[in-house]
């Protein structure tokens, strides 16, 4: 089986198929990618980028179209490349959403297309009208969060079939398409995210255990979409009643999902600025290794994790994995994952203080909340391992490839 992966930053959610069939003889797989992608890749490839910017001063609405169509075209020529050489994927495994897989079935018109949908935008009752709040949205929202959809919409249309991880994202894309979207998470390496009594993490001259006063915050970047005001928030209200804690977040002082700040100012910069804080008592790593993530995880007393109503963090579902305890908030997306009191904390995304509170409760009763670490890890060794889901993961990229998957309903 020939295998043609297609993500601007390869491998992503394919790094865990990969490595399953990597030892595969039988699969020979290649990847179209960014040129700018700085991952280690073994595989063949062919880079690509656009050859210009959207055009300046179109209208705001097909903005994201266009961006997607010059993405799709420049990954359309990367395509060519493989084709030049003879070589034919049987099925093509496309992240939908930049346009990258938009043209790949006019590049490979015989080969099976199963794209990976992570998420599909709404003016109203979803992430955008939640995190607008009493500010509104108005005329030009709705137009324009309906064209965003546009690439996801010709790539629905083109493919043979579709995967969405979380029963919540899959809820977001038109129901017309369900009957061919397999619902399954890229799984978890619960060997890899395990629990370790004795890890040691080394943040300057500080030795932090598990024995010590840890409370986590993890994502790509420190914006509202994750939380990170009300974070922060939080920690200046808990620092002043507990003298020994120590505060560790890993991610870029940049905006990843939503929007920046009107005033120009990072949401890091601002909270400094707002927030009563003892900096010596608050660790910002950046982006760091798994390995280190993972460390983090195994001394965190509690890990917060904070959401709108969006696509979840791979970083919750190992956090867990490692017995970290979550301290979530009561956003579908967790709650799919967490029930309160039972395998992690539930708490309002907007209430620092309701935040607080529930995290003085874990570090003040460790030993009672240690049934809900050991409930957190036997979620995902029963929901999410890896162990699971990638031989589901490869039936469902043979059976697409063959045009099995088609002669019954979706799984």
């Amino acid at each position: 089986m020939r295998i043609l992966f297609i993500h601007n930053n390869f491998p992503g959610q394919y790094r865990r198929i990969e490595r399953y069939f990597q030892d595969d003889k039988s699969v020979d797989m290649r990847t179209v990618t960014l040129k700018a992608n700085k991952q280690d890749i073994k595989l063949r490839q062919s880079r690509f980028e656009p050859h210009r910017a959207a055009t300046k001063g179109i209208h705001p609405a097909v903005l994201t179209t266009e961006q997607a169509v010059l993405m799709g075209q420049a990954a359309y020529s990367a395509m060519l490349n493989h084709r030049k050489e003879g070589w034919q994927p049987d099925i093509i495994l496309s992240h939908a959403g930049w346009g990258s897989g938009m043209f790949a079935k006019d590049a490979f018109p015989d080969a099976k297309q199963l794209s990976y949908f992570e998420w599909f935008y709404h003016a109203h009752g979803s992430d955008f009208e939640y995190m607008r709040g009493n500010e509104g949205i108005d005329a030009n929202d709705e137009l324009r969060l309906r064209m965003k959809n546009t690439p996801l919409l010709t790539e629905l249309a083109s493919m043979d079939w579709g995967q969405c991880p979380t029963a919540f994202q899959l809820s977001q894309l038109p129901t017309v398409f369900h009957s061919r979207i397999t619902q399954l998470h890229d799984g978890v390496d619960t060997d890899y995210f395990a629990p370790d009594a004795k890890a040691v993490l080394q943040v300057g001259k500080l030795r932090l255990t598990a024995d010590d006063e840890v409370i986590t915050y993890v994502a790509r970047g420190m914006e509202e979409y994750r939380g990170f005001p009300q974070f922060m928030e939080m920690v200046s209200m808990l620092q002043k009643r507990r003298p020994n804690l120590q505060v560790v977040l890993l991610g870029d002082d940049r905006v990843a999902y939503g929007a920046k700040r009107k005033d120009g100012k990072t949401f890091k910069q601002w909270a400094l600025e707002t927030f009563e804080l003892d900096l010596s008592r608050i660790h910002f790593l950046g982006l760091q290794p798994l390995g280190i993530f993972r460390t983090l995880m195994q001394i965190s007393k509690a890990h917060v994790y904070l959401t709108a109503p969006f696509v979840l963090s791979w970083s919750m579902l190992e956090a867990m994995s490692t017995g970290a305890l979550i301290v979530g908030s009561e956003t579908a997306p967790v709650q799919e994952v967490i029930t309160h009191g039972q395998n992690g904390l539930l708490v309002p995304f907007r209430d620092p203080a309701a935040q607080a509170a529930a995290i003085e409760e874990v570090l003040n009763r460790q030993k009672d909340f240690a049934p809900l670490r050991e409930a957190a890890r036997q979620t995902i060794l029963e929901r999410y391992d890896t162990r699971q889901l990638l031989p589901k993961y490869a039936q469902l990229i043979q059976s697409v490839a063959n045009g099995s998957q088609f002669q019954g309903a979706a799984q």
